[in-house]
C-alpha cells in the first residue's frame, strides 16, 4: 500500500519501512505499558496486539517484522503528528499507521496471533 497524499498528517509508505533493531527494542520495552493504558480507549488496539505477536513470531519474515515494529514504534512513541493527549483526535495518526501496517502484513498475521490478541482482552 502506498500513501501518496502529502497533505495527510501521516504519510506512511509501508513499502519503504525496513527492519530496525532500534524499533524492535523500543517496542519490546514500551508496547505493553502503552497498550494497557489505552486498551479500552482506542479501537485499533486488537490489531496492534495481533501485529505485536506476529512481529515476535520467529517464523515471521524480516520484511514483515520491519513493518510491524515500525508501526508499533510509532504508536508507542510520545512524539507523533497529532499528540495523543488530544483525546478526540490524538490517535487518528496512530490508527492510520497501525491500519496501514496491519494491512501490509496481513498475510503474515496468523490465527494464533489473532487468538493471542483476543486473549489479552479477556
Amino acid at each position: 500500500m502506498k500513501n501518496n497524499d502529502t497533505n495527510s498528517p501521516v504519510n506512511l509508505n509501508v513499502d519503504s519501512i525496513q527492519y530496525s533493531k532500534e524499533n524492535e527494542e523500543l517496542v519490546k520495552s514500551g508496547f505493553w505499558a502503552k497498550t494497557k493504558k489505552f486498551a479500552g480507549k482506542v479501537p485499533f488496539t486488537r490489531d496492534a496486539v495481533a501485529m505485536y505477536y506476529c512481529a515476535m513470531d520467529a517464523r515471521t519474515p524480516l520484511w514483515a517484522k520491519g513493518i510491524a515494529f515500525g508501526a508499533l514504534a510509532y504508536f508507542i512513541t510520545p512524539i507523533d503528528a497529532i499528540p495523543d493527549a488530544l483525546i478526540a483526535m490524538g490517535f487518528t495518526d496512530d490508527a492510520a499507521v497501525i491500519m496501514a501496517g496491519f494491512r501490509a502484513i496481513s498475510s503474515q498475521v496468523k490465527d494464533e496471533h489473532l487468538d493471542k490478541a483476543e486473549m489479552f482482552f479477556k
